[in-house]
Formats: C-alpha cells, structure tokens, sequence
C-alpha cells in the first residue's frame, strides 16, 4: 500500500494526498507558514488514532452482538513535550447504546487494542528516506 502526495500549487505548502481511491489535501497550519487548507500532518496523525479505536470498537461490538448505536471520538493532544520525545494523545470514545457496564468496560479494553494504537505506542518504525531529482 502507498500514499501518494503531490504539491498543491495554489497554496504554498499544501499537499494532495491520494491514498487508494480517496484524496484529501494537507497544509501547515497559519502558524506554520501554511494556509490551513487541509489537515496538518500532526492532525493526520492523531485522527488515524481516533478513526481506528472508533472502527475497532464498531467492528468488535458488531462481531459480539453488543447494542452499539453510534461512536463518536475525540483526539486531544498535548504536543507541549514533544522536542524532549514526549507526544501525548488522549482519546475519548463516546458510546450511545444500550450497554451495560460491563459491555462499556470490555468496548474500553478493545479500544485500547486498536492497531495503530498498537503501532503507535508498543512497535519501531523504521523510515527510510530518499531524495530524487525530477527532471
């Protein structure tokens, strides 16, 4: 799988990201020097979080017969730390449905299993970069 970005050229930094047959531009924000024409890439980064625990949830509550209605999710993040490698995320599932505590409980614990969760907090990505010149 790739995602594939291309320069924006009626903004200054602004990126279009195509990634399968979805597309959505990314920009730095005003504060950066961009023009918040699209996500920025730290904003990218945390809804991947979000958008997995709340799938993860959908998809586990679907699979186990448990009454979720709806799912909404909010991503905060404190960047604050982060040139000292400290980047906190905190994430708040809002489940609507008829569930019993112990059903919440069990829907928190998988939330917490979400795969980019995991990737996230517990594996080692290795990057690798390359420059090219275009001709």
């Amino acid at each position: 799988m790739s995602v594939e970005l291309t320069r924006d050229k009626s903004h200054d930094l602004a990126q279009s990201l195509v990634i399968g047959r979805h597309s959505l531009p990314a920009d730095a924000t005003l504060a950066e020097g961009g023009d918040d024409a699209g996500p920025s890439p730290h904003d990218l980064y945390d809804a991947a979080l979000g958008a997995c625990k709340a799938i993860t949830v959908l998809w586990y509550a679907r699979k186990k017969g448990i009454p979720v209605d709806d799912v909404n999710t909010v991503v905060t993040r404190d960047d604050s730390q982060e040139r000292a490698g400290i980047y906190k995320l905190s994430a708040t599932l809002q489940i609507r449905g008829a569930l019993s505590d112990a059903q919440l409980q069990e829907l928190e614990a998988v939330a917490k299993k979400c795969p980019v969760h995991k990737l996230m907090a517990t594996v080692t990505t290795e990057i690798a970069t390359q420059v090219q010149r275009l001709p």
